[in-house]
């Protein structure tokens, strides 16, 4: 692995990844709203931003998203859902990263390994959803990896060697968990960022289309 790109790099876990795949002297290019005026929810931002770089990239990580948008907290039942706030969640949460995927592919290379990886959550698990709520978060992140699933099996015809998961961080200590930390144990960025590089380092063809914890193990749809 020698050239990454990061989508959301000025975020908590997206700063820590750069920082550590720098550390192994990656070459890392960054892309984020407040650093580069990215707007991941318009695909004419996207087209602009990703239409710049150069490939090849032997690595594209996304890892832009948000829990609450505009004051909106997850939902603590149907009851309290807002179409608007499930739209703001699927704009930002699921059709961003459809519309990265689709602008960063010309951007990994034919043959040899290539890794695609965006941080999904495992409330998008319908399988693992015993608890209910926070319906627009849970629904946008299962649409997530729907699209990641779904461009997995398009990719391996095309790149045989290429990599597309879906990646869980675990609860990571910084502003876009910083109300909901008290409710399970959080690990700093930098923690979370070598977690997920060293699922990243073991991942095989094989394993494309899949959904991944922070510790490699396989969470179910």
């Amino acid at each position: 692995m020698e050239r990454a790109l990061i989508i959301g790099s000025s975020g908590g876990i997206g700063r820590a990844l750069a920082n550590a795949l720098k550390a192994r002297g990656i070459d890392v290019t960054g892309l984020s709203r407040s650093g580069d005026g990215l707007d991941v929810t318009l695909e004419t931002s996207i087209a602009e931003h990703i239409g710049r770089l150069n490939g090849p990239f032997d690595l594209v990580l996304t890892v832009t998203g948000a829990l609450e948008i505009d004051g909106q907290a997850p939902e603590k039942s149907i009851r309290h859902l807002s179409a608007q706030a499930m739209a703001d969640q699927f704009a930002l949460n699921t059709i961003g990263p459809a519309l990265i995927l689709k602008h960063a592919i010309p951007l990994i290379p034919r043959d040899g390994r290539a890794v695609m990886a965006t941080l999904s959550a495992r409330v998008g698990s319908i399988g693992d959803n015993a608890l209910g709520g926070w319906t627009s978060y849970r629904t946008a992140k299962a649409a997530v990896n729907q699209v990641i699933h779904t461009t997995a099996i398009e990719l391996a015809r095309s790149h045989k060697q290429a990599v597309c998961v879906a990646l869980h961080p675990g609860t990571v200590a910084t502003p876009f968990t910083q109300k909901y930390l008290g409710r399970h144990p959080a690990v700093p960025p930098a923690e979370a960022a070598e977690n997920l590089l060293a699922v990243i380092d073991k991942l095989t063809p094989a394993q494309t289309g899949q959904f991944f914890d922070w510790k490699g193990e396989q969470i179910q749809w």
